[in-house]
């Protein structure tokens, strides 16, 4: 090679590295405050079913035109695109206004309310251990009598899998942290099949009281809902980190 061509050589040389140089620089100046950047996501290769309470005929608890199944299936999707923005893989045991029968299995005629109610409750079921999750949350609003009780409150039972009461705290916990309206403890319950039935650890959240006006009302607004799964999806994230994961 002439000693030009050397010369010419080098100098490309020398704008290819100036160039990849400028290049890492764009990249880490655009990435670097992002840690994800650097360290997997906080919930890759966690398998999370989400189940919003009630749907279609069921319509869950309410007051005037607002029904539970709406506000569950709301925050609920709101709470699958945050677990799944952090790397979480997310099975929904419905995300439509209907029940998980009318989503999954339409086809399928039963005698009496009653029975379709069964029939989706095993259904859910069937969906959350089928798809072999490392965690269930069963989204839900209360309701009582009177209009003085307010916050939110996670459960878990107190014959299900082990798991259940450490979810249940790292949620409630985070709650009490993030949102601040509540007091209140997770609680060990038996009543709720769901829970009982789970093969992972499995959590039922009241998300507050439709009974309450004030709570309502913030039960019925973006910004709150989107303050609740916030505060959900970082418990979750403190238990996946404190624990099995």
């Amino acid at each position: 090679m002439s000693e030009k061509g050397a010369m010419n050589l080098k100098k490309w040389l020398i704008i290819l590295v100036l160039f990849l140089i400028s290049l890492l620089a764009v990249v880490y100046g655009t990435k670097a405050s992002d840690i994800g950047f650097f360290l997997p996501e906080p919930m890759s290769g966690v398998r999370i079913v989400i189940d919003p309470g009630h749907g279609g005929i069921d319509g869950g608890a309410s007051n005037g035109d607002t029904v539970e199944r709406d506000i569950t299936l709301a925050m609920s999707l709101k709470l699958e695109k945050k677990l799944k923005s952090q790397g979480a893989t997310v099975i929904m045991t419905r995300s439509k206004e209907g029940d998980a029968i009318a989503e999954h299995k339409p086809d399928e005629d039963f005698p009496t309310t009653r029975a379709r109610k069964v029939a989706d409750l095993l259904l859910r079921e069937e969906i959350m251990n089928n798809s072999e999750a490392d965690i269930v949350i069963s989204l839900h609003v209360n309701a009582v009598p009177e209009e003085r009780w307010r916050g939110a409150q996670v459960f878990y039972h107190a014959e299900g899998h082990a798991g259940g009461e450490l979810l249940a705290k790292s949620i409630q916990g985070s709650i009490r942290e993030k949102i601040g309206n509540t007091e209140r403890e997770a609680l060990a319950i038996k009543q709720v099949y769901i829970l009982k039935k789970a093969n992972a650890p499995a959590v039922l959240v009241e998300t507050g009281f439709l009974s309450n006006n004030e709570e309502r009302e913030l039960l019925k607004s973006e910004k709150y809902q989107k303050q609740m799964v916030e505060a959900i999806s970082e418990g979750v994230v403190q238990f996946v980190e404190d624990n099995i994961y």
